[in-house]
């Protein structure tokens, strides 16, 4: 919240909500690292270096037990996409002094940037993405092997998912891999509900590891580079669409973003795309760009 926020300012604050990544919550987005910057401490170095003004950011926790969120309706784990936007938006509207809306996130919550914002350009005059997940080929694909070895040898999601919950040591990298593929299949292709029992198709047999391509294409069908096509319009009303990746980005995300771009250019979407030198992690820094930009997008 602003220091000297007032209920009766009559401009209104501009409003960022920020969408964590994977594998975060609303609380761990905010911690205070003594090598790098949070969000809130790096707008308060923008408003100091009067690069920006004062904004509200609101961060939303959509943490679940798959370790993060897509922002999508999933039949497996809930309609996120339909909280934010018809539950925590309305709410914030309602009971706190705002103007204009933005959407902020990086890795998973850039992608619900992306996505959330593409469908709902009325909301939203501002999208800033840092690193989002697309060219699903290039940064899931690769980590299939690892998963499909770890559920199979567990018997399967479930028990591989439980098994999880109850070890000490949750940081171990083929676990993460595993949880990942584990929750992009419960928001890319989740099974109808059965009442709390939780179900998703994952895209490979898992007797054999063999691409399953029906299931490949659902996946697919939810890729930003291809959702572009059927939201292209949408997009073009947006005051600020701003993305950027490292060039270094461990999950190749660089080719998706520019391929991203490039039909952004195609389709007539005016658009900022930065490539920077860095990899997928610990790139809080890039906030201190998307913020000003945001700000000065909604004066």
């Amino acid at each position: 919240m602003p220091k000297e926020y007032s209920k009766s300012f009559s401009k209104g604050y501009p409003t960022v909500f920020l969408l964590p990544s994977f594998g975060n919550n609303n609380y761990s987005t905010i911690n205070i690292s003594p090598f790098s910057s949070n969000i809130y401490q790096i707008l308060e170095n923008l408003i100091e270096e009067k690069k920006c003004g004062e904004m509200i950011i609101v961060s939303i926790n959509c943490f679940n037990k798959f370790g993060g969120s897509q922002y999508l309706n999933s039949n497996a784990i809930g309609n996120y996409r339909d909280y934010i936007v018809d539950e925590i938006i309305p709410y914030i509207t309602s009971e706190y002094n705002i103007s204009n809306k933005a959407l902020l996130g990086k890795s998973s919550g850039g992608y619900g940037a992306i996505t959330i914002g593409m469908q709902n350009p009325k909301i939203f005059k501002a999208i800033a993405a840092h690193s989002f997940d697309s060219a699903f080929e290039y940064c899931y694909l690769p980590d299939f092997p690892i998963a499909f070895k770890m559920l199979k040898k567990a018997g399967g999601p479930k028990k591989w998912l439980t098994n999880f919950w109850k070890k000490e040591n949750k940081n171990e990298k083929n676990d993460f891999v595993t949880l990942n593929i584990l929750a992009m299949a419960a928001h890319y292709s989740p099974k109808k509900s059965n009442g709390s029992k939780i179900e998703v198709n994952l895209p490979f047999n898992l007797k054999t590891g063999e691409l399953n391509e029906q299931i490949w294409t659902e996946w697919k069908n939810k890729d930003p580079i291809n959702m572009i096509n059927n939201f292209k319009n949408n997009l073009r009303n947006i005051d600020l669409l701003f993305f950027d990746c490292g060039i270094n980005d461990e999950y190749n995300l660089f080719i998706g973003t520019k391929i991203f771009s490039e039909k952004c250019k195609r389709f007539g979407i005016d658009h900022e795309y930065t490539q920077y030198h860095g990899g997928h992690f610990n790139t809080n820094f890039r906030y201190s760009i998307s913020l000003s930009k945001i700000y000065n997008s909604m004066l």
